[in-house]
């Protein structure tokens, strides 16, 4: 932004030269004209003359590449200010793509959690049918979800034994 912000202050600072430019050029051409029709020495007025087309010819040199320098210098602003809002969208869509993520893995885990929930209830169940709640406790294991890296976390199981 601050490049963007420079390129547009040395676009103002450009388009000022190319105005003032042009006005030299026309006060330079209406000083040509006016030695042109003013009567006086030849010699003299011939010289001022040629040195003032010189200085016009240099001068709308001059003006042809400002302008030049001042198109380039807006092409890159407009292609700068398009890479900015290019970013924006991506980094829009990116946000939006996590922000589902993060409810997909909030849903599931609550879906994870009511399964657990689900399966102790069988078991317990299941102990209390078999009346040997006692040696279903003791013979039962419990196998704990491992962090691991990687999307999904594995669920926790339990293992009984009969």
């Amino acid at each position: 932004e601050t490049e963007v912000g420079q390129l547009q202050r040395l676009l103002a600072s450009m388009e000022k030269d190319h105005r003032d430019l042009l006005a030299r050029m026309e006060l330079g051409q209406a000083e040509l004209e006016r030695l042109q029709k003013a009567e006086g020495e030849r010699a003299a007025q011939q010289e001022r003359s040629s040195q003032l087309e010189k200085e016009v010819a240099g001068l709308r040199e001059k003006i042809h590449h400002l302008d030049d320098m001042l198109k380039s210098q807006q092409r890159k602003v407009r292609q700068m200010i398009e890479q900015l809002q290019n970013s924006k969208s991506v980094i829009q869509a990116k946000d939006a793509a996590i922000q589902e993520l993060k409810e997909r893995v909030s849903y599931l885990e609550a879906e994870n959690l009511e399964m657990h929930d689900r399966i102790e209830h069988l078991i317990e169940k299941q102990v209390s049918r078999d009346g040997s709640s006692a040696r279903a406790r003791s013979k039962s294991e419990y196998v704990s979800s491992k962090h691991l890296p990687g999307p999904k976390p594995l669920p926790l199981i339990r293992v009984v034994e009969t």
